[in-house]
């Protein structure tokens, strides 16, 4: 059985009806350029999905995220969460996107928010990533409306800001507010682009981190009175390679984290820069001739399970304090940006076990059970919300997130929207 061949039901039924609508739901919310950085036209999506939501029944509340990063007047930080009670007291699933995307690059050859359908695929910027995953989420509950009218319990829908650059304007700030305490949700479903028949347990943990190397003016022609910030900063990377690397290529984690390669522990030095401001292109000229008496290194180190994050850091202070035994003059700083732990949920959790049976019985095959190598919002339900009960299921191929062209595939979808019903089914249906 594949995902184009259902077993027929009412609620497959009512979503197939709704195939064209799905389509054109994610047109449109790929029509609106959410770009972030800087964090454009939060407020016009969330409206937008407002107002679709309202027409079914779903109370509204806005929510700015008012001191959070990156929140101004001129980029507010947005949300929009939406509740539909049922007939009586039960469970509330939780289905959470996000609305920002990442910037367009370069080599498109579909405009990046035209929604272009082409051979069954929409393409777009966010198409996958996760506006996709959002269309799907808004017609499976449409279609669980229509079919199951007297529900029990509870139905959310969300669209948060922020995502690609931490969640901190909106799922963390979401949860610091209650909105994810396990006594207002039960059951979470994140539909981030994990393909229609594997669910996705949690995510690796991350530390950021700023190291900056010292050194002393002078003249670039007399580079012998100064002390030269790169090359020190130079020593540094040179001893990553020769002492910290190789033991993480060897470092591997037992979570079925994908792909294959995100099993290890990795780090990768995300940015560097030494010297003075780079001068613009467009502003011509030449750097003036002084060794720099700075540098600073961005990096980005991924974090299993298995690891203490302490002495992650601990481990890369050891390698600079290796360096700074053996170099004349070597000073530096090491500072901390942000840092997030591992979050995994239990395989035998209640939402990975009703999404399990919806896969089985609605696509009959078994899905694979994954972990993310990249973060989402999952870590701040788990971390901030207390909330356990949650997974990342969605349509899309993770690969293409980021990616020029974009896209999402309508058959995929319209197979995650009966998954995700189903699952309402089995989560809110229940005997009086």
């Amino acid at each position: 059985m594949t995902a184009h061949h259902r077993p027929e039901s009412k609620l497959n039924e009512a979503i197939e009806r709704r195939r064209e609508d799905l389509i054109v739901l994610t047109q449109e919310l790929i029509r609106i350029p959410t770009l972030n950085p800087p964090g454009e036209n939060y407020r016009l999506i969330c409206e937008y999905l407002a107002n679709r939501l309202k027409v079914v029944g779903f109370e509204i509340e806005m929510v700015r995220a008012e001191g959070a990063p990156g929140d101004s007047a001129k980029y507010p930080r947005w949300n929009v969460v939406a509740r539909r009670e049922g007939k009586r007291t039960g469970q509330c699933v939780h289905f959470n996107s996000h609305i920002d995307v990442v910037e367009t690059g370069h080599g498109w050859t579909h405009d990046p928010f035209g929604g272009a359908l082409v051979d069954g695929r929409i393409y777009g910027r966010g198409a996958c990533d996760m506006k996709g995953g959002l269309a799907t989420s808004i017609i499976a509950c449409e279609a669980f409306l229509e079919v199951y009218p007297d529900y029990a319990g509870a139905i959310e829908i969300s669209g948060t800001a922020d995502e690609e650059s931490g969640g901190y304007g909106g799922v963390a700030y979401l949860a610091e507010k209650g909105f994810f305490s396990p006594e207002r949700v039960q059951h979470v479903i994140i539909p981030e682009p994990l393909h229609k028949d594997r669910i996705c347990l949690g995510h690796r943990g991350l530390w950021w981190a700023e190291l900056e190397t010292k050194g002393r003016i002078a003249h670039g022609s007399m580079p012998f009175l100064g002390d030269c910030a790169v090359r020190h900063m130079g020593a540094v990377i040179d001893e990553l390679e020769d002492s910290v690397f190789p033991v993480l290529k060897n470092r591997l984690t037992e979570a079925p984290v994908i792909p294959e390669g995100a099993r290890n522990a990795t780090m990768n030095l995300n940015s560097i820069h030494g010297g003075q401001t780079e001068i613009p292109k467009e502003d011509g000229g030449l750097p003036s001739p002084c060794v720099p008496d700075s540098c600073r290194l961005v990096v980005d180190r991924r974090v299993l399970w298995e690891e203490n994050l302490e002495e992650t850091k601990q481990e890369f202070r050891d390698a600079v304090e290796r360096v700074k035994a053996r170099r004349d003059g070597f000073d530096y700083e090491l500072r901390d940006m942000f840092e997030v732990r591992p979050s995994m949920t239990d395989k035998d959790a209640p939402v990975v076990q009703t999404v399990t049976k919806a896969i089985e019985d609605t696509l009959g095959i078994t899905p694979e059970y994954v972990v993310s190598p990249g973060t989402y919002d999952q870590k701040h339900i788990d971390r901030i919300g207390q909330l356990k009960n949650c997974i990342a299921y969605g349509p899309g191929i993770l690969d293409l997130a980021h990616q020029p062209d974009e896209y999402i595939d309508v058959d995929d979808m319209v197979a995650s929207a009966c998954v995700m019903a189903a699952s309402l089914e089995q989560l809110l249906v229940v005997p009086e």
